[in-house]
Formats: C-alpha cells, sequence, structure tokens
C-alpha cells in the first residue's frame, strides 16, 4: 500500500491553483509517439494508423469505487487507467491514449493528486500509452472521468456478438485475486447474520479481523490479494493477440466472470459452459478463503475487477498454442443460451450491475463500506 495513507498532511490542491496544478500534474506523464500534440493546447491530437478509433470511457467515484483510507493516490491512479485500458484490449485494439478529468475539493492534499497521476503514468506505460490532456475542477468529492483510445492495426474489431457454436473459451488473465482482496479489507471480527436472520454464524477456525495495514497480510501470503484488488494488471498485449489467432468475441471481466460471460452469450445468441475445473485457484487464495469461510470459486466467478479478458474463439489446430498467460476454461455450446457451469445453470452467482441487485464482492455493492 501507498505510504501516503499514514503519511502527516501536507499542502493541499487550493495551495497551488489550477494551473499550476495542471503542470504539476502533466509534469509527470511520459511521451507516446501515439501523441503528436498532447497536453498544454486547447486540444489534443492523436495518430490514427488504422484510420478507425475506439472509445471507452468510465467515471470513478470516491466512496462508491474507490477509498482513501484503503487505497492511496497512486493505487486510484493505476485502477482508473486500468479498467479503461482493459476495454480497449478487449476490442482487439491496442491503447494510444487516456484523457482524465478530475474533480476535486481544494482541501485534497497535494500529495495526493501527485501520486493519482504517477499512478495514472505508470499504468499508462503498462499499456504503451500516456496521459494525452484532461481537465480539472473544484467539486465537494474527488471524481474521475476517463477516456481511452486505441488503435485496431487493420483488424476488425472483437465485438461481444461474435461467438459460434464449438468455440472454445479462453480467460487471459487471472479473475479472483481482486475479489479476495476486497474481501480481506472488509473482513469484520464475525461472520454474516444467518439467513433469515438470527444471530451471526461463529466464525470460522483462525478467523481473525483483518486491518488494511496489517503487516501480517504479507506474512500470510495475502499482500497480493490486496494489490491485486488496488492496482488490477489486465494483459493488455492479450486483447490484440487473441484478435490475430482468430477471436470472434470478446471482454474484459470487470463486473464477475460469469455475469461477463453472460454479456458474450446475450449477444451471441448462444450458451455458454464453464468448467471450474480448468480455472487456476493458487494457495494464497484458498487460504484467504479458508480464513474467511468461503468458497474460493465464488471469488472466481462473481467477483469481478480483475479486468481480466474473456475471449471465444475457434479452436486452433494442435500446431498452435494459446499465448502464455491464457487458458481454454469452457466452450460455446449448440443449444439453449445463456452460461452454465460444469453443465449446471449457476445459482446464488452473478456479479455487479449499477442500480440493481448485485450478488458479487465488487465494491459498489449497496451493503458495503464504500
Amino acid at each position: 500500500m501507498d505510504a501516503e495513507l499514514f503519511s502527516p498532511k501536507g499542502p493541499h490542491v487550493r495551495d497551488l491553483g489550477e494551473f499550476d496544478l495542471i503542470r504539476a500534474i502533466t509534469a509527470r506523464f511520459g511521451r507516446s509517439p501515439d501523441v503528436l500534440v498532447g497536453p498544454g493546447d486547447d486540444a489534443a491530437m492523436l495518430a490514427a494508423p488504422d484510420g478507425r478509433v475506439v472509445v471507452t470511457t468510465d467515471l470513478l467515484v470516491e466512496g462508491r469505487h474507490f477509498r482513501r483510507d484503503w487505497s492511496g493516490g497512486a493505487d486510484v491512479g493505476h485502477k482508473a487507467a486500468a479498467q479503461n485500458l482493459a476495454d480497449v484490449a478487449a476490442m482487439g485494439a491496442r491503447p494510444t491514449g487516456l484523457f482524465v478529468g478530475l474533480a476535486t475539493p481544494g482541501s485534497t492534499e497535494l500529495d495526493w493528486v501527485l501520486s493519482l497521476a504517477d499512478g495514472l503514468a505508470a499504468e499508462c506505460a503498462r499499456a504503451g500509452t500516456t496521459v494525452a490532456g484532461g481537465d480539472i475542477s473544484s467539486a465537494d468529492t474527488i471524481m474521475l472521468g476517463v477516456t481511452a483510445l486505441g488503435d485496431l492495426g487493420g483488424r476488425a474489431p472483437v465485438l461481444r456478438s461474435g461467438a459460434r457454436p464449438g468455440d472454445i473459451v479462453v480467460l487471459a488473465g487471472t479473475v479472483g485475486p481482486s475479489a479476495a482482496g476486497l474481501a480481506l479489507l472488509t473482513a469484520a471480527p464475525r461472520t454474516p447474520p444467518a439467513p433469515g436472520g438470527g444471530s451471526p454464524r461463529p466464525a470460522p477456525d483462525g478467523f481473525r479481523p483483518i486491518r488494511a495495514d496489517d503487516d501480517s497480510l504479507t506474512a500470510r501470503g495475502w499482500g497480493h490479494l490486496l494489490t491485486a484488488h488496488r492496482r488490477p494488471r489486465p494483459p493488455y498485449h492479450l486483447g490484440p493477440a487473441l484478435a490475430a489467432l482468430g477471436a470472434r468475441a470478446m471482454c474484459d471481466v470487470s463486473d464477475g466472470l460469469v455475469q461477463d460471460v453472460g454479456h458474450l452469450a446475450a449477444a451471441s445468441g448462444v450458451r455458454i459452459d464453464l468448467t471450474t475445473d480448468a480455472f487456476p485457484v493458487d494457495d494464497a487464495l484458498r487460504d484467504a478463503a479458508d480464513h474467511l469461510g468461503v468458497d474460493p470459486l465464488d471469488w472466481v466467478l462473481t467477483g469481478g475487477e480483475d479486468h481480466a479478458l474473456v475471449a471465444c474463439l475457434p479452436p486452433l489446430p494442435p500446431s498452435v498454442a494459446l499465448p502464455p498467460g491464457c487458458v481454454r476454461i469452457g466452450s460455446v455450446q449448440s443449444d439453449g443460451t445463456g452460461v452454465t457451469v460444469d453443465g449446471r445453470t449457476p445459482t446464488g452467482v452473478g456479479g455487479w450491475t449499477h442500480f440493481g441487485r448485485s450478488t458479487s464482492n465488487h465494491p459498489d455493492r449497496p451493503h458495503s463500506p464504500e
């Protein structure tokens, strides 16, 4: 976790003023050959070699998408960039630029905002791009509006609607660690009340409250689970790689694997069957699940916010291997529609939806502390 969470208060945004703040932020952003005109003019200009531009946008609001007592500024910057850049990769495109609108109270610590810029810059560098521009405003709470652009390199975009019976379903990246990290952050001394009310169920053996700054998390091998929630690491390069292999449908896993695969199934009019034996579940994830008394597959199937990619491809010839970091997790079936898990319709699982009922461990869920 960023040391800034526990550092003394320093200068505030209002002490610097708008234009000095803009200069301080943009000085932290790198360069990219795709950005022909960057911050400093009325508008930016980006190269578009393909002649088409992939565009996606997201909002992040403090208290809904992040908490400053859980995540430092750099964490939020990484996450804000990652969730947009992953959408570009899911279309089979290469990210070419990021634009960020920031609204913040004047009382926000300057170090936090500069760390936010550092996180944005670092995550963009992972994806081979940079922040090309944006805007700043005052507000009562911290909000970010992030827009990412991408280039298809001459390929057709990979939509959600192209899956066909007989396709294989491939996961690029990991799912589950972000939800596990959130569960550790929200862990309480007692498990939730039993169904229908009544006294809480007894805590599992070995259970104890978790503090966000507890060094024992790292000692128990759970540190990377917290990091996965604070700073997801989408496999950006695997989006174009899967597109080059003939991916016919793809999306990023932001709201839970079952729910996002369900989007592919609905758009394509097919049934997709997931095979739980295929999911890699590391020892740390199992250990954290045992500690909290949950099934680790719940995090894998419904957790969300890892921003892995899931794609449907025609079967590959024996001479062609999936790229490193990819694993086959299911298949597209010729009967029915929707999602099945090991051939059965899942019950009690889902994912996150705004303005609706959620069954996932997404930080936006209505009864979450966020």
